[in-house]
């Protein structure tokens, strides 16, 4: 059985934002703030994910509406 690539990575992004949320609860006070580039990261990706998409969407609506005849 062959695993897709983009499948495994599409948990990246969660598991960053989950190791971050255990750093920040269990970690002493000193090294939370290490954890907090990891969750702003996986959420940046997130994010940037979900705009590309709308964007692209609306991109080819357009190009969809300028084929259509004007009646």
């Amino acid at each position: 059985m062959k695993i897709n690539k983009r499948f495994i990575l599409s948990f990246v992004a969660p598991f960053m934002i989950l190791i971050s949320a255990i750093g920040l609860i269990f970690r002493d006070n000193a090294r939370k703030i290490f954890y907090l580039p990891v969750g702003l990261m996986g959420t940046v990706i997130i994010l940037e994910k979900g705009i590309s998409r709308q964007l692209d969407r609306k991109n080819i609506l357009k190009k969809i509406k300028s084929y259509q005849k004007v009646k």
